[in-house]
Parts: C-alpha cells; structure tokens; sequence
C-alpha cells in the first residue's frame, strides 16, 4: 500500500499519469532539484516522517523511496 500513497503523491507533483516501481525519478519524471526537494516535503507530510537529506542521492526509482519509507 505504501506504492499507491507515493505514486499518487508523484503524480500529484509532477502531473503524470503512469508511475511504477522501476521510474527513475530525475529521468523519467523529469525532477530537478527543487522537484526532488518538493517531493520529498510532499512526502514527509504524507507519511509523517523525516527524509534526511544525505539519502537523497540514494533515492533514484520509485523503488528506492517505498523501501526508503518501509525501512524509516
């Protein structure tokens, strides 16, 4: 279930329709920095946690960031 809240915070974010596991987040989705930090503050509110900052460049797909929010 933590895929469909983050999916729909990405679609929400950047205005796309299709999101999976494997998107790549600065490719696909086309996010610069200020997108990533965007999302990220989206994210946290949704789950209710801190993203600390030195992971970012950890988080590269979808994936990363639903195991991310599992692990935190």
């Amino acid at each position: 279930m933590i895929f469909d809240k983050v999916a729909e915070v990405i679609k929400e974010e950047f205005g796309v329709e299709n999101v999976s596991m494997d998107t790549v987040i600065r490719e696909d989705l086309g996010a610069d920095s200020i997108g990533l930090v965007e999302l990220v503050m989206a994210l946290e509110d949704e789950f209710n946690i801190e993203i600390d900052d030195s992971k970012l460049d950890e988080i590269i797909t979808v994936s990363d960031v639903v195991t991310y929010i599992e692990n935190n």
